[in-house]
């Protein structure tokens, strides 16, 4: 594995966890423990062991509390060596795309990782952050869960498409992480907006990269998937 040169991510905590009630009516999604760790502390040791070096966490609903909670992890090794910003945002979800424009100005002209808090998977990170970045954006591509059926691109090559309606092929699903430029989100007004129209945008131009990992990967979205998830070893 190359030495890392993709130094920063972006840990997206903001979601309210509808389906996850009623355990997020008093704690955030990303606070909700698998293994005896928080969602976010999961994906924070796996970004400091893989080189990155500056993480911003966006923050909605009960967003107050999860510096508090972090507060205690972030002392200890080697979490203690990442820089961690948090991304306030104003009431009102403002989806994926938008807090990511809300916390645009944290990455300057760089790239950066992308990662759901809600999911959990045995991905290398350290993959993303060797990552050459050839296009406005690269994501992670698994295949299609229970939950998903339909999938959301297909993955021609290294290149992402969409699906054809009159000539139909096998697609994959997002897995909520990515890499991408900020010339992605440059210019888009602030406000509300879900990450879909912006990716297929990037597609309509050949922009949008991905590749398919088939390793161990759950989307942490229902009370049944949370106790499965921590049935399972996420080392």
């Amino acid at each position: 594995m190359s030495e890392p040169h993709i130094q920063q991510a972006m840990v997206l905590a903001a979601g309210r966890g509808e389906r996850l009630r009623p355990l997020t009516d008093t704690t955030p999604k990303p606070l909700l423990s698998v293994n005896d760790r928080p969602l976010l502390i999961h994906h924070l040791e796996k970004l400091a062991a893989s080189g990155f070096k500056k993480v911003v966490i966006n923050l909605g609903w009960l967003g107050e509390k999860i510096p508090v909670a972090l507060a205690p992890w972030l002392r200890t090794e080697p979490l203690n060596a990442l820089t961690v910003v948090y991304s306030e945002e104003p009431p009102g979800a403002l989806e994926t795309a938008g807090g990511i424009v809300h916390a645009l100005s944290h990455f300057g002209d760089q790239p950066f990782a992308v990662i759901s808090a809600d999911i959990l998977s045995h991905f290398n990170y350290a993959e993303l952050a060797t990552m050459p970045l050839k296009a406005m954006g690269h994501l992670v591509l698994v295949d299609n869960p229970p939950h998903h059926p339909i999938g959301d691109f297909v993955l021609d090559g290294s290149t992402i498409k969409l699906n054809d309606a009159k000539n139909p092929t096998p697609t994959l699903t997002y897995a909520g992480m990515g890499l991408f430029s900020p010339k992605l989100f440059s210019g888009l007004a602030p406000g509300q907006r879900p990450l879909r129209p912006v990716l297929e945008s990037a597609i309509q131009t050949s922009q949008l990269t991905g590749h398919h990992f088939q390793g161990t990967w759950m989307d942490i979205g229902t009370p049944e998937r949370l106790t499965t998830a921590n049935q399972l070893d996420w080392t």
